[in-house]
């Protein structure tokens, strides 16, 4: 079930790069780069035991798209480059196997493209899967507490810069935190957290765009405000070895919309735990029992008209620790599309203390107000 469940969550996400290509004026490229660096450790007897054994070598393949167009975001964000990734760790490894993933990323360089220019610095983000890693095993694998399950989420955040050896080539180096994680849909999930550092060459292909467009006359904006309607489904394991729970929630949220690139508010989320009665057989649960309520305050980073990545940092007004809510309060990251007709789909993690609580697949619905 879980891994159906966190297939369908990357495939959604993908909506976004497909509508992308569909555009005309964007510049296609190919990056192949080669990655090394260290596994970083939890501190734990186990996890610097697992950090020393494994030697991290990648491979990392990008098909990608730069924006051109003259559009509002386009301009805001400098033109940046979206697209599709392939990465694969080259050796496999007895404690954490040959990981590979497939992602979405983006590129947004700090400064606007200039005549004769060599050198861009610039800032990326990677999400996707993970396949092919080795999980714990109590008898065939106890050493690696970091990870439960053979597929993961993958998140790759970081800084590049790439220089123009000529007009079609250039070279590109990154460096970063890469992150596989299943979000608690099986324990244990400490999570493996690595720190990269990548060269790479990229190939521009096709039509060669001016990278030297002239900004479009962006109109001031007059701030609008929204309400969002939410409901949150994913999935919990509570216990190694112990069967999964469903886990989900509804939200509601009053957002005020400033500028093109954000918007913020306040709203209530609602968390429903299953399966009280039967991780907790010998006891008598109410409905309070296996269920939460929250007050909490939203922040939306808008990337395009359709794309914005929700953050989130909740205060329970009522938490059960039992459903392993072990903080007075939660954050909340992920990435969401919203479609013309308002409707939007999306994935974020609800964590406590940076420790993930579940993965919530959302859908919901956004009311402009007058």
């Amino acid at each position: 079930m879980s891994k159906r469940y966190l297939t369908l969550q990357f495939l959604g996400f993908l909506m976004f790069f497909s509508e992308t290509e569909a555009q005309s004026l964007y510049q296609k490229s190919i990056k192949v780069s080669y990655e090394i660096g260290p596994l970083i450790s939890n501190g734990t007897e186990w996890g610097d035991q697992v950090k020393d054994l494994v030697t991290y070598r990648g491979i990392d393949v990008q098909f990608s798209w730069r924006d051109f167009s003259q559009n509002v975001y386009s301009s805001l964000y400098r033109h940046p480059r979206y697209g599709l990734g392939l990465n694969s760790t080259l050796f496999y490894s007895k404690e954490i196997g040959q990981p590979i993933s497939v992602y979405g990323f983006f590129d947004i360089p700090f400064t606007h493209p200039k005549p004769d220019q060599k050198v861009e610095w610039g800032y990326f983000s990677q999400i996707g899967m993970g396949f092919n890693l080795k999980p714990y095993d109590p008898e065939n694998n106890p050493i690696n507490q970091y990870i439960g399950s053979k597929i993961n989420s993958y998140i790759h955040l970081g800084f590049y810069s790439s220089i123009s050896f000529s007009s079609r080539i250039e070279g590109i180096a990154t460096m970063g935190l890469k992150h596989y994680s299943n979000g608690s849909t099986k324990k244990p999930n400490a999570g493996i957290n690595l720190f990269p550092v990548s060269l790479g060459v990229n190939f521009k292909l096709g039509e060669q765009m001016d990278p030297r467009v002239s900004k479009p006359l962006i109109a001031p904006f007059q701030t609008r405000r929204f309400w969002n309607f939410a409901l949150y489904t994913g999935i919990k394991n509570y216990e190694v070895g112990a069967p999964s729970y469903f886990r989900g929630g509804a939200g509601i949220n009053y957002l005020i919309q400033p500028d093109y690139k954000y918007k913020f508010g306040i709203g209530m989320d609602f968390f429903w735990a299953q399966g009280m009665n039967l991780r907790f057989p010998d006891g008598k649960h109410s409905f309070s029992d296996q269920t939460s309520v929250a007050i909490v305050g939203s922040w939306e980073w808008q990337l395009s008209e359709n794309l914005y990545l929700p953050i989130g940092f909740g205060v329970y007004l009522s938490r059960n620790e039992l459903n392993q809510e072990v903080t007075p309060y939660y954050e909340r990251v992920g990435v969401r599309y919203r479609f013309a007709n308002n409707l939007f789909t999306g994935l974020q993690i609800k964590a406590h203390k940076a420790k993930a609580d579940f993965f919530e697949f959302t859908v919901g619905y956004t009311l402009p107000t007058r």
